[in-house]
């Protein structure tokens, strides 16, 4: 499942593009490079009370128990049948059990069903049916015991259920997925989302991924309506009950877990081709839209014999259907056979799709197409293991994009969306480690956070350059082929990896897995005649400063070193297994640049001495730093003065040495940091100051792309501009305005149509120096927009909104029936994220109608990601406690960890804020004027 995270993302990419790129924008500067100065050094930190040590306070876990494994299924027969009318169904199952120990009662997962009738009827005429005389509902653990008269002895038998359940709107199990006809009559698909504990509100199941069996699927639905679930149909015909209903019979599956299974009823359009290795490949789309369905089918088409080389290991199934749901709460969902997806994260419209759009689709197609192999073909054997699906795959989305379009520079978007994201979140008190115990269902939607997705791939990343591509494609291989139609646990990959490596994989993968956080690495150099002695130390880096308990941990280290005689290629590796290291590296000259990790591929912070650093410095500016250390060596630093251990003002005049940087991901993380930082200044009386900065460091970048694109550009150029006339846009740059005016002037009336990648720096832009009238344009756009992807584009941007009554009106606006139910979140947060004022209103707002959107989203991650929307700008220990407070008065058990994670993020802000505001204040009033080269 591919999640729509946090700056969000992993995935992370649109997040960031979402967020942070609409942001500001330019002026000039230049400064010169001899005149920057690092004082590397430690601050006193001002004390983050309210935030444990170095330990993570742990949610208290509810106790919890698996299912009995004295009766386990074989096979499922199911037969449901939906009424999109009633919004109810029927079912019958008709499951294959093997009874292991003879009982009276059966235990299995249940939710939101109620049971009609159960049997139990042993197979080969051995005995005589018996009906259950009780079903014993335990609602807390989604469970339901069936009690029967008699003891069923061991063997094979056959356990029919028939039941009825609803088909709900909270986006989970089998639910209602309101669409617009052509015509614009609305109506109802039937679909499903399973992952990770609700297949028990579909049908009565041993929902838990050990546990596996084969299906026949069989619904009964409207004649005119298509149905589609994992396996190709073998049989349609006439309901003899209903002369309005079809029976459509699917293929037995593989053997697979029920998370896995999936089935929609609705109206569809689709595309079709066949991969390479004879595959039937179809993308569904809204009808009338199957044009918009071509890309992502180009992507997949590509990806599936790619997967099979890699893997060595074929697709296993007939075919592969990718449909768009309508309402849907995660980005796509791997379901065996049949991918569902948000339709902004599969269609693909070839004129009004913005080239970030295309991005996406790619990622989130190599993403989900990923698990058929990492996933459903082996599974993890329980939830504490769901870091290896997601961690994995979140990994190779990006080796199968960098295959298919090499020209998106991929990889150095990793850094940005994935790894950087993950440091962030993990150098917290209360992060966790990537692999954690689950038990009950309601704590399992916590791990899909950016710990499993965006740290798991990154410690696969790092782990894949530690082993070398050969030897890794080999452990996988053998993995695959040793768990398929199994299960697997974490030391079983490493198992594998470590016997085609001949590595100590487990060893050093352990350090990394099973316990939270990340090292420091600390880094001074000493010339000796030819020869530079580096020495490096490790310890644990905190977002609240240097660590300081008396135990600290160690990781098991990969290091690569490179020298500026080849930026791009280490001249030393090492495995740092203890806490310090003197390495020499041979023939390197005095004047000679020495880093460490380049590629930014270990998963660590550095912190170099003054001199090493100053050494760099030349190489961010005459660009022989490849991008992806350029980027590396900012965001190490920019989180350095979060934690206190450099000033910020160190920073701010690293900053102005990418003035004549290219690369548009290394100023899309320039970007985001400074969207972090203008929010923490918007609490000052100082704001302006921090957007003439902006204005000025975005402004040649801006002049020299201008706002139409030339010949012989190409996607990421189409990134750059976008990002940049955003954050120029934002930030109040006067030409960017005026420009930024007239072409949605025009826009409007239709004499000059927006590009796409041109519409969200635009819209953010009028909006953000808008009025009510701006507000009324956008809000009409939004009801006329066909497509998915400009609707969000415009809910994105509408909390740039600066009047308190417009705020109020786009926060009632993102609980109307006019913005899909998973779109709210992202309206409320655009809010939170657009002012000063927007957080108090969001904040406020969420309070208010607490009740709604908790019942909305039922506990899921969306929870998780409003509340950390809403809240994560504040930066007063005030606003800490009354966070706190009300959620220790307002239960949301599924979004513990984030609400302990926000308050800990606010008390980091007051505590920043504290510590380097006068400083920051007066280097941007110094710095006025004119930059010098």
């Amino acid at each position: 499942m591919l999640l729509v995270l946090g700056r969000w993302v992993s995935h992370a990419f649109i997040p960031r593009v979402s967020t942070c790129f609409p942001a500001l924008l330019p002026r000039t500067i230049l400064r010169n490079f001899n005149k920057i100065k690092f004082i590397v050094h430690i601050h006193s930190a001002v004390s983050v009370n309210a935030v444990s040590p170095n330990r993570a306070t742990m949610p208290e876990r509810r106790p919890f128990v698996r299912l009995p494994t004295d009766v386990f299924p074989v096979n499922y027969g199911l037969c449901l049948k939906p009424d999109l009318i009633d919004f109810t169904f029927e079912g019958k199952l008709e499951a294959a059990v093997e009874v292991t120990q003879p009982t009276n009662q059966i235990v299995m997962n249940c939710a939101d069903i109620d049971i009609i009738t159960a049997s139990f009827v042993p197979e080969g005429g051995e005995g005589e049916e018996v009906n259950a005389t009780g079903f014993n509902y335990q609602n807390e653990d989604e469970k339901v015991t069936l009690s029967f008269p008699s003891t069923l002895q061991k063997g094979s038998a056959i356990l029919k259920i028939d039941f009825v359940g609803e088909l709900n709107d909270k986006m989970k199990g089998f639910y209602r997925s309101k669409y617009a006809s052509p015509s614009g009559e609305v109506r109802y698909a039937a679909v499903t989302q399973f992952e990770a504990t609700d297949a028990r509100r579909a049908f009565p199941c041993w929902d838990e991924p050990a546990i596996k069996a084969t299906f026949d699927i069989t619904l009964i639905v409207p004649k005119e309506r298509v149905a589609l679930s994992n396996m190709n149909v073998i049989d349609r015909k006439p309901y003899p009950e209903d002369a309005g209903l079809v029976e459509v019979k699917f293929a037995t599956t593989p053997i697979m877990s029920t998370y896995l299974v999936a089935f929609v009823i609705g109206e569809y359009d689709f595309v079709e081709g066949q991969s390479s290795d004879g595959v039937l490949v179809r993308v569904y789309t809204p009808l009338g839209k199957a044009e918009q369905g071509k890309f992502a089918l180009e992507v997949a088409i590509k990806t599936l014999p790619f997967y099979k080389d890699y893997f060595n290991v074929p697709y296993p199934l007939p075919k592969i259907d990718l449909i768009a749901i309508a309402d849907f709460a995660a980005g796509a969902m791997e379901n065996w056979g049949l991918v569902t997806y948000r339709e902004t994260a599969l269609l693909i419209d070839p004129k009004n799709s913005c080239s970030s759009s295309r991005q996406w689709v790619a990622l989130v197609v190599g993403h989900e197409l990923a698990h058929q192999w990492f996933g459903n073909l082996v599974t993890m054997e329980w939830w504490t293991h769901l870091w290896l699906n997601e961690g994995f795959a979140s990994w190779i989305e990006y080796l199968c994009v960098d295959h298919c379009f090499p020209e998106y520079d991929i990889w150095t978007q990793f850094v940005s969306a994935d790894y950087t994201r993950a440091l962030e979140l993990d150098a917290l008190d209360n992060s966790h480690p990537i692999e954690v115990n689950v038990g009950h269902p309601s704590e399992v939607d916590e791990i899909f956070d950016a710990i499993s997705y965006s740290k798991g791939a990154s410690v696969i990343r790092m782990l894949h350059d530690y082993i070398g591509d050969q030897d890794f494609r080999k452990g996988m291989n053998a993995y695959l082929l040793k768990f398929q139609h199994k299960n697997a646990s974490t030391e079983d990959l490493w198992d594998c990896l470590g016997q085609a490596s001949g590595k100590p994989i487990a060893e050093v993968m352990s350090s990394w897995t099973q316990q939270m956080g990340f090292p420091i690495i600390v880094v001074d150099q000493e010339q000796q005649g030819d020869d530079r002695i580096i020495k490096l130390s490790q310890k644990k880096f905190c977002a609240s400063g240097p660590h300081t308990a008396e135990e600290c941990p160690s990781w098991m280290v990969p290091v690569s070193i490179c020298t500026s005689d080849d930026p791009s290629h280490a001249c030393h590796k090492v495995l740092l297994d203890g806490t310090d290291a003197t390495i020499t590296l041979n023939n390197v000259r005095p004047d000679q640049w020495v880093k460490i990790n380049p590629g930014t591929v270990g998963f660590y912070r550095l912190q170099y001495s003054t001199s090493m650093l100053e050494s760099l410095l030349p190489g961010v500016r005459d660009l022989s730093l490849p991008p992806v250390d350029r980027l590396g060596l900012q965001n190490d630093l920019f989180s350095l003065s979060r934690a206190g251990m450099i000033s910020t003002v160190d920073v701010l005049r690293l900053m102005e040495a990418f003035i004549n940087e290219p690369n548009y991901t290394v100023w899309s993380d320039l970007s985001c940091n400074l969207g972090v930082l203008s929010s923490l200044l918007s609490n000052t009386d100082f704001h302006e100051e921090i957007q003439e900065f902006i204005r000025d460091l975005f402004t040649p970048v801006g002049l020299s792309l201008g706002w139409d694109s030339k010949p012989g550009e190409g996607h990421l150029e189409a990134l750059l501009r976008g990002l940049v006339l955003g954050k120029l846009g934002k930030a109040g740059h006067k030409a960017t305005l005026e420009e930024a005016r007239l072409r949605f002037k025009e826009h409007v009336e239709g004499r000059q149509v927006l590009s796409a990648d041109l519409r969200s720096p635009v819209y953010l832009t009028v909006l953000k120096h808008g009025d009510s009238a701006t507000l009324d344009t956008m809000l009409k756009l939004h009801k006329q927009a066909d497509m998915q992807e400009e609707k969000n584009r415009i809910e994105r941007v509408l909390g740039a909104i600066s009047a308190p009554d417009l705020i109020q009106k786009v926060l009632i606006f993102a609980l109307s029936d006019d913005v899909r139910p998973q779109d709210t979140v992202s309206v409320i947060g655009g809010v939170a994220e657009g002012s000063k004022q927007g957080r108090k209103a969001a904040w406020k707002f969420v309070k208010d109608n607490w009740e709604e959107l908790h019942n909305r989203y039922q506990g899921g991650f969306l929870i998780s990601r409003l509340i950390k929307l809403s809240v994560d700008g504040f930066a007063n220990e005030k606003m800490a406690a009354e966070v706190k407070s009300f959620f220790e008065s307002h239960q949301a058990p599924a979004a513990e960890r984030t609400v302990q994670q926000c308050c800990e993020n606010i008390l980091l802000n007051a505590a920043w804020l504290k510590r380097d505001t006068d400083d920051i204040h007066q280097y941007l009033l110094q710095r006025k004027g004119p930059p010098t080269v």
